[in-house]
């Protein structure tokens, strides 16, 4: 099954390109729910999550409806308290587990986290503090992208989050790995421009992806289906409701094909 939703759906921005002009915010998630049956909790990477907040969300969601969980900074960012933070995230994420509703953990480290003996075995430490949930890790930098790291992460039963980004030296290029299930692609738009200069944090994701480049991804998002079963894909592209529109494109063509 290939699942496709966005990375967030609070965006302010997405009123009028998505959200009805006049819905109240608390209402989005409801609506959102109604056009997709995924998506990315993004808050939660900078303030730890509370149960009751993730219970809340389970409420306001179909029953069928999957969150996937972006690790708090502290964990992947800061690294000062790993397992203090890995139990305090999965002590949160339970009432998602007991509805059937969580995809899984998102651990995105940033770019200068890079691929060394001391970071590996680090990942060692997440894949033991996070077991007993489904847990996928997205890197930034390309010193990881070696069949070598791909078997290791099959060894800790972490799942590799594969990118769709600007192709720069220094970023993760389009590898497809399926190291775990499920299987998670996050698409954060091509806008090499904006990319690294930028004023304001959400010009990296203005990009709309066209029929043709999103295409390139069916054949290979089929094939992390045989591999891991379960593939949820993600847009990041959020600038204006870009990532919604990108999304139902994208479940178009995987219908055509």
């Amino acid at each position: 099954m290939i699942t496709i939703g966005t990375a967030g759906y609070s965006y302010q921005d997405w009123v009028g390109p998505f959200y009805p002009p006049g819905l109240s915010k608390g209402k989005w998630l409801e609506f959102y729910g109604k056009q997709f049956s995924f998506t990315e909790v993004n808050s939660s990477f900078y303030r730890m999550p509370t149960s009751h907040m993730l219970a809340r969300m389970a409420e306001r969601t179909p029953s069928d409806f999957k969150f996937a969980i972006k690790a708090y900074r502290g964990i992947t960012h800061d690294r000062g308290s790993c397992a203090e933070d890995c139990r305090a995230l999965a002590e949160a994420v339970k009432p998602l587990v007991e509805a059937g509703k969580l995809a899984c953990l998102l651990v995105q480290f940033p770019t200068s986290y890079h691929n060394t003996r001391e970071n590996r075995s680090y990942l060692a430490d997440i894949s033991r503090y996070l077991e007993a949930y489904p847990t996928t890790v997205e890197f930034r930098h390309r010193s990881w992208a070696n069949p070598a790291v791909f078997s290791y992460l099959r060894s800790l039963n972490l799942g590799y989050v594969c990118v769709d980004e600007p192709r720069f030296d220094t970023l993760m290029p389009p590898v497809v790995e399926a190291t775990a299930s499920p299987a998670y692609v996050r698409f954060h738009g091509r806008n090499h421009e904006k990319w690294w200069q930028h004023q304001e944090a959400y010009e990296r994701y203005d990009y709309l992806y066209s029929r043709e480049e999103l295409a390139e991804w069916v054949p290979k998002l089929q094939e992390l289906e045989k591999s891991a079963g379960q593939v949820y894909v993600a847009m990041n592209n959020h600038y204006q409701g870009k990532a919604a529109i990108n999304a139902k494109m994208l479940e178009g063509l995987l219908i055509s094909s």
